[in-house]
């Protein structure tokens, strides 16, 4: 029996009520609900305070009562009153949620404690209550296609259970996924894969552009949720298939592929948690390098795979093979299919930061007997294996339509905070690819034929000592994209602010020879490479 049903006729009813009860993310994170001081504290894994501001809220405006009842139960995972529930959800019904198997009901009514309910005073109280089973939350986006709100089903974290997680929990939208979310290349496809769907939120993204979608997982509870989310909104032309990696897709090929792998670096170890959402159950990076060699064999020429992946380096002694973000290319290069490889890499972290990171995620805290048995593991793992740093990013990767090219290969690191620009990125990325297509078969000569435009969201910074007059730092900078952040020089920004479209970039650079004394051929020679990178980044465009 799955865990959850997609029965259509409940799923219209339960859909029905969560739109009229105002279950959306504007109206939660809006100043009548929880607001953004409690939403934060929500971000950092504590209740509280968005449980008291809904209690404050329903007190002032008795409008919000059911969107808070819903959030209570489902997002915050407090039990509710079964008469609150049955007003929340008017057409569905508390049997039809059970039915559906979002809820259970507390049979024995116990007495419950005001947290129970948004608006309850701090006595208690022994009416019967109502039980979430599953986390159920909205989600909303803007993509190339438009905005978009979904509400999305996956199994109760932490907050609401109160400790670890089961091995086989399945994640709802964490900040991985929308990361991988956002970096979707804007591009209608006939066929894509989604390898190790999860809850399905990727597979329903690029349904969004393809017309036939393959999701896998390896967990069958996973895919009962991601089956039930893709119908819950209405989201037609995904077949959910069970294996390991690309074994339920053996021998077929797909115009996008994309990942969001069980990619976190666990000791294997009696005793550590080995979670399906984020361990492939390989030794080190292993289970990363195995994906990109193989996903090759399953793009169409001219097709892209998109995922996110951590890489281990090594020190001295450890394997020479450890070598962070540079590994990817040689873990491309063993599936014998050529491939373009473009990595970005986003974090980087110690071995001791990284053990943090992961055992809190599985829900066990620090001062606890278990933090500290899970942190030892940890880090024994790493001082065994020699591993000094591990790196987190975002990998593109494309089969070129003519095999005969040679592949391109992009390394860069792009560490710390992007504000706006973490989301919508996959409009840059295939901007970029683009680029470097077009730069592909232009050699320096033909570049410099070219008339360039700076792009609009291109600016210059400029620093002086005080008292001089020529700079002694100049910086190009983008405002959208990854917003990198360019050193330039005198003959580089003047190229760049003459490109208007009009003039050859050959053009430009003779006139700058003469303006600054200096030989055009040498001139030519030092700005070709810089020119080529601002092209493919998107700063100048052909």
């Amino acid at each position: 029996m799955p865990l959850v049903s997609t029965d259509p006729a409940l799923l219209a009813r339960l859909r029905s009520d969560l739109s009229s009860s105002g279950f959306t993310v504007d109206r939660l994170s809006g100043p009548d609900a929880w607001g953004p001081t409690a939403g934060a504290a929500l971000f950092r894994g504590e209740r509280v305070a968005a449980r008291r501001a809904l209690r404050r809220s329903v007190e002032s405006n008795e409008g919000i009562r059911t969107a808070a009842t819903l959030a209570l139960l489902f997002i915050l995972g407090y039990p509710q009153p079964r008469a609150d529930v049955e007003r929340a959800l008017p057409t569905l019904g508390v049997e039809g949620a059970e039915t559906l198997g979002l809820i259970e009901l507390d049979t024995a009514s116990a007495p419950t404690t005001a947290p129970t309910t948004a608006s309850a005073p701090t006595s208690q109280t022994t009416a019967p209550t109502v039980r979430a089973r599953v986390d159920l939350r909205p989600y909303s986006f803007v993509d190339g296609v438009g905005e978009a709100a979904w509400w999305i089903a996956s199994d109760l974290g932490e907050l609401a259970l109160g400790g670890a997680l089961r091995e086989d929990h399945v994640l709802g939208v964490g900040g991985a996924s929308a990361t991988l979310a956002g970096l979707i290349v804007p591009r209608d496809v006939d066929r894509a894969l989604d390898l190790g769907t999860g809850c399905g939120i990727q597979a329903m993204h690029v349904a969004r552009h393809a017309r036939h979608v393959v999701a896998t997982d390896i967990s069958r509870r996973a895919l009962d949720f991601a089956a039930f989310n893709a119908a819950l909104n209405l989201i037609d032309g995904i077949e959910f298939r069970l294996g390991s990696l690309f074994e339920p897709v053996a021998g077929e090929t797909f115009d996008h592929v994309v990942s969001n792998p069980p990619f976190v670096i666990t000791p294997r170890l009696e005793g550590v948690p080995e979670y399906e959402y984020r361990d492939g159950g390989m030794e080190g990076d292993d289970l990363v390098a195995s994906v990109i060699a193989e996903v090759g064999r399953h793009l169409t020429p001219g097709g892209i795979a998109q995922l996110l992946g951590n890489w281990e380096s090594a020190g001295a002694g450890g394997s020479p093979a450890k070598k962070g973000a540079y590994s990817v290319s040689d873990w491309a290069a063993r599936g014998l299919v050529p491939l373009d490889v473009w990595v970005v890499e986003r974090e980087l972290q110690d071995p001791a930061a990284y053990a943090e990171t992961w055992i809190r995620d599985g829900g066990t805290r620090p001062g606890t007997d278990d933090f500290e048995r899970l942190y030892e593991a940890w880090l024994g793992d790493f001082e065994t294996r020699r591993i000094e740093q591990v790196g987190f990013g975002y990998v593109t990767l494309r089969r070129p339509v003519d095999e005969a090219t040679a592949p391109v290969v992009r390394i860069e690191r792009l560490l710390g905070a992007m504000g706006a620009n973490e989301v919508g990125l996959g409009a840059h990325l295939l901007a970029t690819l683009d680029s470097l297509d077009a730069l592909r078969g232009l050699d320096d000569d033909a570049l410099l034929a070219t008339h360039p435009r700076v792009a609009g969201d291109v600016t210059e910074e400029r620093h002086y000592w005080p008292g001089n007059d020529d700079p002694t730092v100049i910086t190009l900078r983008q405002g959208g994209g990854f917003a990198r952040s360019i050193e330039s020089g005198t003959a580089l920004s003047a190229l760049v602010g003459a490109s208007d479209g009009e003039l050859s970039a050959a053009a430009i650079a003779g006139a700058l020879a003469q303006l600054l004394d200096v030989e055009e051929a040498r001139l030519r020679q030092e700005l070709a490479p810089r020119l080529r990178e601002l092209v493919t980044v998107g700063m100048l465009r052909l």
